[in-house]
């Protein structure tokens, strides 16, 4: 009896403990934390689930993972300084739960401080890489392009090595859009020397958005968008400044730049930021050799002020830009046997030593920017914006001439422009949001008297009148976005040919749409898919250029035929992200109907000022398509490493060949190594960039495309907590083993080398 009362306890207690063992507690809650009132990610909110005692923190795109529940019912709250808690209760079955969760501001009182804050974003289903923090203070020195390149998928388009402008997918100049603190740059950036008017010390993240983005922003914006986004205004009581002091033994290149940040105590809600900078540097050194007249002087400012409250916001905000740059001396000739000899030798005859002098050829480039911005809470679910910008750009380029006339610039434009974005964001805490609005663009260019050369471009106004809506749909693990826009454009040109004026009218118009989403197909993979049209019509340059750029060293057609571009751009992205390993690989196809180029056409001009290869706007159909790969893994708490790639092709199809200056195959990889305990913010890395030969190079070239290279580098990093101040050390060595080695995306390969090696010391002082 008792041996059967055993047996009947033992199949009760097994009976009992099979659905324990068999239960599976690997459920995953998965969220993102966006404002009510614009959509726009919450970094730093937290998140609780009482049952289980766990919780999270979002991070900057507002995404929260929780991991390892069991099947049930568990109470969800967060919670965000100055917004309502959010309480929701979740049931867990056997599936996972993902969910975007939206959060109401609302005053909070500390202290009698009322706490509001707005940071303007840009959501978008599309491919987005973004450079902030460390990434972006090992950046600091570099103009605008050369700190992009950490991005994969994003090159340069350069002329020598202080000139250099973003490339995305292949795309460059008019056809990537660059905002300025939310407003779009426009300067005269058509030329391939003309390098974006911004000094990066003004960003606390720059943002590269790589799919077509039209109809969110305009024609521009049909090969990307870069957003360069300055610190957030305070909204209380608090001041901090952070300075860079930075020194490269290549060019002798000193920089500082300055920045600080305050709130009022008086007043809440109103915050301020000032910031400035300078940078100066001569000659640039290739490995045996010095190039002759490419020093720089630079010197920029940025100033903004800014109120909100919970119902209103507003910011007045204004930049400066000024640069002056050498042009390499070697690239313009005095007759045809000397062009012909400086190709083929592959570099300067010359050796002329370093100075800081910048003579003639040489641009001057000045950029003002001036912005006025406020929004308005109709009622917690609306909200209207107001955006005015106004820009004047100043550029002024000299070219070697006799006598007086030398102190002369051959090219002296300015351009004004004037922007206006009137938009409403609508939200609610279920699935909708989106916006509509209108776009307006008014634009003058003038060429400015006495000069004594013929104008490259002529004198002309633009308007262009944009209006566009943008939804959003989420629910659990998915988000769909699609939009629609309508923009017109007209343009009025005047000029003098052969003493006679010659006006155009011309008016370009086009319908852009897409459509994207995202989806979460498990708690660290994320798939996204964008499919957009895009337009941009031709540019002033591309379609009355008649003379000598001499910036560019080139003569240049245009074609006053030319019709407006028109794209399809396919970009998929998928995203594995666990607690030490990251990895993103991205794939495009893009379709271009109509694209213009700039083409060598193998005639050489000959004047009195010298000798300079001839180049013509062109159009033909074009398929771009290609991948970018990056990734990351930590192997240990002290080693980890990172790699960063892409592959990019580009085909005439109307000719069945190929374009000029297309990004050659790359890669980037690099390990880095933290020292012991008591050193934990020393990071040594090492890096090697490869980059391949372009073989696929047009039927006519002046010269052949280089060969591929190998460079090494290394950086030391090392952070120090002096009393309440954070000082960060950086040490890097650019080319470290000296390489000669020649871009085929610079248009001086023709002429000299790159850079040789580069020292460069970096002290960042935050207090």
């Amino acid at each position: 009896m008792k041996f059967k009362q055993v047996i009947l306890l033992f199949v009760l207690f097994a009976l009992r403990s099979i659905p324990l063992r068999a239960q599976d507690c690997s459920n995953v809650i998965r969220g993102k934390l966006v404002h009510l009132e614009d959509n726009e990610p919450i970094l730093g909110a937290y998140v609780w689930i009482h049952e289980s005692r766990t919780g999270a923190v979002t991070d900057e795109n507002g995404n929260f993972i929780i991991k390892d529940l069991c099947p049930g019912d568990y109470l969800l709250t967060i919670q965000y300084l100055g917004h309502e808690d959010i309480e929701e209760v979740i049931s867990l079955n056997s599936a996972n739960f993902s969910k975007t969760f939206r959060m109401k501001e609302s005053s909070v009182t500390l202290s009698g401080v009322e706490v509001h804050g707005h940071q303007d974003q840009v959501q978008t289903t599309t491919a987005v890489s973004s450079l902030y923090g460390d990434a972006l203070l090992e950046s600091r020195g570099e103009n605008l392009g050369e700190s992009l390149k950490r991005i994969a998928g994003v090159t340069t388009f350069s002329t020598g090595n202080s000139i250099s402008k973003p490339v995305i997918h292949g795309l460059h100049s008019n056809r990537i859009m660059i905002l300025n603190n939310g407003i779009r740059l426009e300067g005269q950036q058509w030329g391939a020397e003309h390098a974006p008017e911004i000094d990066p010390f003004l960003a606390n993240e720059i943002t590269v958005i790589k799919g077509a983005e039209t109809v969110r922003f305009g024609p521009e914006a049909m090969g990307g968008v870069i957003l360069v986004t300055p610190k957030e205004l305070p909204t209380q009581k608090e001041s901090s400044t952070s300075l860079n002091l930075i020194g490269g033994s290549n060019g002798r290149m000193g920089n500082v730049a300055i920045e600080h940040i305050g709130g009022s105590e008086k007043i809440t809600g109103l915050g301020y930021r000032v910031q400035g900078s300078a940078k100066r540097a001569g000659n640039i050194q290739s490995p045996d050799y010095y190039q002759g007249n490419t020093g720089l002087s630079e010197y920029n400012f940025s100033g903004s002020l800014g109120y909100s409250n919970s119902k209103l916001g507003a910011e007045a905000y204004y930049s400066f830009f000024n640069t002056t740059l050498g042009i390499l001396k070697d690239s313009h000739t005095g007759n045809l046997s000397d062009l012909e000899e400086i190709i083929e030798n592959g570099k300067p005859f010359t050796n002329p030593g370093f100075t800081y002098e910048i003579d003639n050829p040489k641009q001057v480039v000045s950029h003002h920017l001036a912005k006025l911005k406020s929004h308005y809470h109709l009622n917690e679910n609306i909200k209207l914006n107001l955006q005015y910008g106004f820009q004047l750009n100043n550029r002024q380029e000299f070219d070697v001439r006799r006598g007086d006339r030398d102190k002369k610039p051959s090219l002296d434009l300015e351009l004004f422009t004037n922007t206006l974005d009137v938009f409403v964001d609508h939200t609610n805490q279920k699935q909708w949001s989106g916006s509509i609005g209108v776009n307006l663009i008014t634009q003058a260019n003038s060429n400015v008297p006495g000069t004594g050369v013929t104008p490259l471009i002529p004198n002309y106004d633009m308007l262009n009148l944009g209006i566009y809506a943008i939804e959003t749909f989420s629910k659990g693990p998915l988000e769909i976005e699609g939009g629609l826009r309508y923009d017109f454009r007209d343009l009025s040109t005047a000029r003098f040919i052969n003493n006679e004026l010659d006006e155009s009218q011309l008016s370009y118009q086009n319908f852009t749409a897409f459509i994207g989403g995202v989806y979460f197909l498990s708690p660290t993979l994320t798939f996204s898919s964008n499919l957009g049209s895009a337009w941009r019509p031709p540019n002033v340059n591309e379609l009355f250029s008649q003379g000598l750029h001499h910036g560019a060293a080139a003569v240049e057609i245009g074609d006053e035929n030319l019709n407006s571009e028109k794209s399809f751009k396919w970009v998929n992205s998928l995203e594995f992200s666990t607690n030490r390993s990251q990895l993103e690989l991205t794939a495009y196809a893009n379709q271009i109907n109509d694209y213009i180029y700039l083409n060598p056409t193998g005639e050489i001009f000959v004047s009195l000022r010298g000798t300079f290869n001839v180049y013509e706007y062109l159009q033909a159909d074009a398929f771009f398509y290609g991948v970018d790969l990056s990734g990351s893994h930590e192997f240990s708490d002290r080693l980890s490493g990172y790699f960063k790639g892409s592959i990019i092709r580009a085909k005439n199809t109307s000719e069945n060949t190929y374009f000029p200056f297309i990004p050659s195959d790359r890669m980037d990889w690099g390990l880095s190594y933290r020292f012991g305990e008591f050193s934990k913010g020393t990071k040594l890395t090492l890096s090697n960039v490869l980059v391949a030969r372009q073989k696929r190079e047009p039927d006519f070239d002046l010269a052949p495309a280089p060969p591929g290279y190998a460079l090494v580098n290394l950086g030391l990093q090392k952070g120090f907590e002096v009393v309440d101040n954070k000082l960060n050390l950086g040490f890097q060595i650019q080319n470290a083993l000296n390489t000669s080695y020649k871009e085929y995306m610079n248009r001086f390969r023709y002429f000299t080398d790159d850079m040789g090696r580069n020292i460069l010391l970096k002290i960042n002082y935050q207090f």
